[in-house]
Parts: structure tokens; C-alpha cells; sequence
């Protein structure tokens, strides 16, 4: 029997180009695997016949739209995910999901071997192979545009020398990763990190400095997830969608960063994430209301190392799946409204309210019927402040002064 390798397919140019080189180099039969995360833009049947048309045997698309928002989105929301405090986690997110998939495609058509399109640059390469290890440690890994050496250009001279189906072309050098939490560029011009990014790059957001009215959206949460937009019921997958359309069309989650990769390297990232950085900035809010003090202070440490994990390519590890339990927990009263103003790249919180909160108007109100007892607070400042001022009485004594 013939050996069989399943094969992360993108549609674009390294995966197209690794269809061939798998073929030449192994003789395998190449089953591609195409994940809809909700990346838009192509047909997933052109994509899918793109893979067919570029040599594989097989070609299978998978809808994991609402598994990805749900069981991969969802959580970064509860984390408040930020990476470096800016990135969302836009590929990394979407990686396990796929992962998942082609794990058990490999199963389905008796495939021995998993292969990726990844470079040896990238974290991608990364967060494939140890998820690969961590559900199937089996099966064998394959990284043939890492591991043949081959640069971009030579792989654009491949595509064009066989004419493959793709877009990606000398004039258009840029690498696109996108999905329904967002959208990153980089290469070409972009590698120096004194230019400026030029309009012709962003695809989900509007220029946020083009004249338009402000969009007031209101949106109610149950256990931290978003439930309802304007008072209408949506999924995790249908918030995000409306979201990344709302708060798009007023030019908001442009980031332009340079990041600390995996490897060790720094890159210079051109992301774009309406819908999660609006409905990041209302959690949050909502959290500041309905979270004691002390927990939310220990959930941001919590968070960080969370979204380092998950930009590290440990979505599967021991550690993310024990803060995951913390997390989750930490969410069970996170329920209300946030009502937020999105204008000229900004989402703005204008309003939250929640049966679940912990502010007390009364005891926050400097009026008359202001009921917190002001004369408690003289003690305690003196035992707050009990140990400081002893030790630097030591200080003062033991130097002299």
C-alpha cells in the first residue's frame, strides 16, 4: 500500500509548493487537509480543488467555525489575551483546532505521517508539531519547506515554473494568516520595520481616520461570553462576526508590532482584530465589576502565562489545561451589559450594569447617602501602613541617622 501523509493545507503558496515536494520527495499520496476557521475571502471548494489541481489525492475541507469560536476564541476572551499586551492570538488560536483535524484525518485515511507548510523561522512550526506530539505522539512529522531550505523566492519560482494555482506572486509577497478572530501580514516590505504599513494591506478594518458616524453597541455577557449584540442572541461564532463588521467599519484593532518569537527572533507583525479587540475591551470592563479585587489581580498573572502558553504553541500542555479550570472558574459571575462607542479606531466603554456587581453606589457615593463609615478608615491607614514604617525606623536606626 502506497504511504499516505496528510498535509495542512492553507492554499496558498508554501502549502501548494510542499504538495509537489512531499509527492517527489517520498512518493507518498497527499491528503490535504483545509480547516474553514472563518478566514473568508476564496470558496473553500476552490481551495480544496486548488489542492487537487497542485497533486493531492485527496482533498477534504473541514468546518470548524464554530468549534474554533467556541472552544478556542471563547477561552482567549476569558483570559483577556493579549500577547506582549497587544496581540490577540490570531494564528496561534487557530493551530490546536487544525491540529485536531488532522489528527484525525490521519487516523481516517491511514496515514502515517502529519506535514505542515511551515518555515523554520516562524512559531507555526512550532505549535503544529508539539500539538501533533501531545494528541497522536505516533505520528511522524514532516516540514518539507522547512527542512528543503527553500526561500520564498525560490518557492515562488517553483509555483510560477508549474504553473500552480495560487495567488501569491512576486508583486504580492506578503504572507496572510487570517480567521474569524483576525487577520496577520507580514514579509515583503514590512521586514523593515521603518516603513509604514500602507492602506492596501488591511482587508477587516476601515481606515479609522475616514469620516464616519459613531456605532453604540450594546453587549450583554452570561459567564463571560458574549450572548447577545443590541439585544439579539448570537453564538460565540456570530459576535465575533458582527463584531469584526461593526467595529471594522470604524477602523478599530489595527496593531503594528514587532513580537519575540518562539525561536528567538523578533518579527515585525501587521495584525488585524475588530472583533476581538472590541469584545476583549468590554470584558474586561464587565470583569472590573463583577470580579473581587484580589482575584482579578491573581487572574492577570493567570492570563499572561495562559497566553504565553498558548503563543508558545503548549495549547495542549498540563499547565494550560489546570489554568484553564482557574479561569473558567473566575467567570461564573462575569453576567451583564457593556455598553461601548466605536469611533476613529477606538471602542469606548460608555456604560456597564450587572446584577453580579460589586459596586455598591452607596458605599461609592461621596452624597449624603453615602453609607461607608469614614471613621474606620483612620486605623485602618495606620496598620496598612504598620510595616513599612517599622521597617524603615529599622533602616533609620541601623544606618545612623
Amino acid at each position: 500500500m502506497t504511504e499516505r501523509i496528510v498535509l495542512a493545507y492553507s492554499g496558498g503558496l508554501d502549502t501548494s509548493v510542499a504538495i509537489g515536494w512531499i509527492a517527489h520527495a517520498t512518493g507518498a499520496e497527499v491528503i490535504a487537509v483545509a480547516g474553514d476557521v472563518g478566514q473568508g475571502g476564496e470558496d473553500m471548494e476552490v481551495i480544496r480543488q486548488r489542492a487537487l489541481d497542485c497533486g493531492a489525492v485527496e482533498a477534504v475541507v473541514a468546518d470548524m467555525r464554530d468549534e474554533y469560536a467556541d472552544e478556542y476564541c471563547l477561552p482567549a476572551l476569558q483570559a483577556n489575551a493579549l500577547y506582549m499586551d497587544r496581540y490577540p492570538l490570531v494564528s496561534a488560536l487557530s493551530r490546536p483546532v487544525i491540529v485536531k483535524h488532522l489528527v484525525q484525518a490521519a487516523k481516517d485515511f491511514g496515514a502515517s505521517t502529519v506535514a505542515h507548510g511551515c518555515t523554520g523561522k516562524g512559531n507555526d512550526q512550532v505549535r503544529f508539531e508539539v500539538s501533533i506530539g501531545a494528541l497522536a505522539p505516533d505520528l511522524k512529522v514532516l516540514a518539507p519547506v522547512r527542512d528543503s531550505g527553500m526561500s520564498r523566492d525560490k518557492a515562488i519560482i517553483f509555483a510560477e515554473e508549474r504553473d500552480l494555482p495560487i495567488q501569491t506572486t512576486r508583486s504580492n509577497p506578503y504572507s496572510i494568516d487570517q480567521n474569524v478572530w483576525g487577520r496577520a501580514v507580514e514579509t515583503g516590505f514590512l521586514e523593515d520595520i521603518w516603513n509604514g504599513p500602507i492602506e492596501d494591506l488591511y482587508d477587516y478594518t476601515q481606515d479609522p481616520a475616514a469620516a464616519r458616524e459613531p456605532d453604540e453597541v450594546l453587549i450583554t455577557f452570561n459567564q463571560g461570553k458574549p450572548v447577545a449584540i443590541d439585544g439579539r442572541p448570537v453564538t460565540m461564532l456570530q459576535a465575533i462576526e458582527e463584531m469584526n463588521r461593526r467595529a471594522g467599519a470604524q477602523g478599530i484593532g489595527r496593531i503594528d508590532m514587532v513580537e519575540d518569537r518562539v525561536v528567538g527572533i523578533k518579527s515585525r507583525e501587521i495584525y488585524e482584530a475588530p472583533g476581538a479587540m472590541a469584545l476583549l475591551a468590554a470584558h474586561r470592563e464587565l470583569e472590573n465589576v463583577t470580579l473581587e479585587r484580589e482575584q482579578a489581580r491573581f487572574k492577570q498573572t493567570v492570563g499572561q502565562r495562559w497566553t504565553e502558553l498558548v503563543y508558545d504553541g503548549l495549547w495542549f500542555s498540563p499547565l494550560k489545561r489546570s489554568l484553564d479550570a482557574f479561569l473558567q472558574d473566575t467567570q461564573q459571575h462575569v453576567n451583564g451589559e457593556i455598553r461601548m462607542t466605536m469611533a476613529h479606531g477606538t471602542a469606548v466603554v460608555t456604560g456597564r450594569r450587572s446584577e453580579s456587581s460589586l459596586y455598591d453606589f452607596n458605599l461609592a457615593t461621596y452624597d449624603a447617602q453615602d453609607t461607608f463609615d469614614q471613621s474606620m478608615a483612620k486605623g485602618f491607614v495606620q496598620l496598612w501602613g504598620l510595616n513599612t514604617k517599622m521597617a524603615t525606623a529599622r533602616d533609620l536606626r541601623v544606618s545612623g541617622q
